[in-house]
C-alpha cells in the first residue's frame, strides 16, 4: 500500500491529532504509535492471546489447597 493522503493536522485540547481517512482506517480500538526517524507509525494494536498472557504470569510457589471433588452419580433414566 503507497497511497499517499494529504491530511490536515488539529489540536484535541493539548494534544496534536489527526483524522484518519476510511481507506486508512485500522481495525479494533486501540493502535501503536512510535518514530521511525522524521516519520510517525501508527499501526493497530494486536488481541492478545491467553498464551500470551500465561507466559508474563510469575509461577505459584506456595500449595494449593485440596478441593472436594466427589465423582457425580451416574443419571437414572425414568
Amino acid at each position: 500500500m503507497n497511497e499517499v493522503r494529504h491530511v490536515k493536522l488539529f489540536r484535541n485540547g493539548r494534544n496534536q491529532a489527526v483524522r484518519i481517512p476510511v481507506e486508512f482506517e485500522l481495525p479494533g480500538h486501540e493502535a501503536l504509535m512510535h518514530r521511525d526517524g522524521d516519520r510517525l507509525v501508527i499501526e493497530p494494536a494486536r488481541k492478545r492471546g491467553l498464551s500470551a498472557l500465561l507466559a508474563e504470569l510469575e509461577p505459584v510457589d506456595e500449595a494449593l489447597p485440596d478441593i472436594a471433588d466427589p465423582v457425580p452419580l451416574p443419571e437414572q433414566t425414568l
